[in-house]
């Protein structure tokens, strides 16, 4: 039979010896060395090498249009539509839902926002804009000018050249004389 002191003593040794049985055996992290990779690697830097490039004119851009300013819009561009109905009703429909709110539906400037504006809006029919070259007006409507916005998000190259071919129409039906009745 063993006495209470030597079991408390073969208690106290016994823990004794797992104390330093785990003190000794490795850290978990240190076993796995792997298991820390990715922050003992070589850290990425994704545009320390620069993207490829695009060869030019391979891609499309801008609409399939070239670039190009309001100067060289003025003089290249030329309007390649025929001025059908069905190309005139689509560009008066395209001028209602862009242009009409600024410049009214008569395109005098006179649209229904055109007074919450900071420069009021152009007369499109009387101004300067009848003198205009189409490519002008529609470098214009494509890229914006002074404080009009651009448009080419909204609409493609060819309801551009619609709006010019409807705003042409209105201004031509302006410049025509009145004939008074009696």
């Amino acid at each position: 039979m063993i006495g209470p002191l030597a079991r408390t003593i073969r208690v106290t040794v016994l823990m004794i010896a797992v104390a330093i049985a785990i003190a000794a055996s490795p850290v978990p992290g240190f076993c796995f060395p792997w298991s820390i990779d990715m922050y003992r690697g070589p850290e990425v830097q994704p545009y320390a090498e620069a993207p490829r490039v695009t060869p030019a004119d391979t891609i499309p851009v801008h609409g399939g249009e070239p670039p190009m300013s309001l100067e060289q819009a003025t003089i290249k561009m030329h309007n390649p539509l025929e001025p059908t109905p069905e190309n005139l009703a689509k560009g008066k429909d395209q001028f209602t839902t862009y242009c009409a709110p600024c410049h009214g539906e008569s395109g005098q400037g006179n649209g229904p926002v055109a007074h919450l504006l900071a420069k009021p809006p152009k007369n499109l029919i009387s101004g300067t804009s009848k003198d205009l070259p189409d490519g002008y007006i529609y470098g214009a409507i494509r890229d914006g000018v002074l404080s009009m916005p651009s448009y080419a998000e909204e609409m493609p190259a060819d309801q551009r050249w619609q709006v010019v071919m409807y705003l042409r129409s209105m201004q031509s039906a302006a410049a025509k004389p009145k004939v008074a009745g009696n």
